[in-house]
């Protein structure tokens, strides 16, 4: 089975009540291993959250970070986050503000805010009330403040 054929059906089974945890794992593990950045993503968040898998914040930002080399807007995002929030790797605003960047021009719409945010206050790039205030109306036009 194709590794999008294994997304697809994932996503089918968590769409149901009480969906088959185990099998949704496999499936994702098999769409890993076929090169999917999505499924990367999602066991990445599994281990971050420990949902199914016990929590491993290692794990979780070593899968984010494959999922992220490979432009996965998603992956981006956390990382960023993670980088902001020294979350299972040192603390560095500027790398944050990278991977804000980088995940709002893949399409991670709350990125958009998140890039606007770190112009408005001068978080990981030098404060521009100018630049925020093109990026916060564009996250206004997406519906995110």
């Amino acid at each position: 089975m194709s590794g999008e054929q294994c997304m697809q059906d994932a996503f089918a089974l968590m769409q149901i009540d009480e969906p088959d945890l185990a099998t949704v794992f496999g499936l994702l593990t098999q769409a890993m291993a076929e090169g999917s950045a999505e499924a990367t993503y999602a066991i990445g968040t599994w281990y971050l959250h420990g949902r199914y898998v016990e929590k491993d914040i290692k794990q979780a930002t070593m899968l984010l970070k494959q999922a992220a080399e490979r432009n996965y807007p998603s992956a981006l995002y956390d990382l960023a986050v993670s980088y902001e929030m020294g979350v299972g790797v040192r603390k560095r605003t500027s790398t944050a503000f990278r991977h804000y960047m980088k995940a709002a021009l893949y399409g991670d719409e709350q990125a958009v805010y998140e890039v606007g945010r770190c112009y408005f206050y001068g978080i990981g790039i030098k404060k521009n009330r100018k630049l925020a205030a093109i990026w916060l109306d564009r996250a206004k036009d997406l519906g995110i403040s």
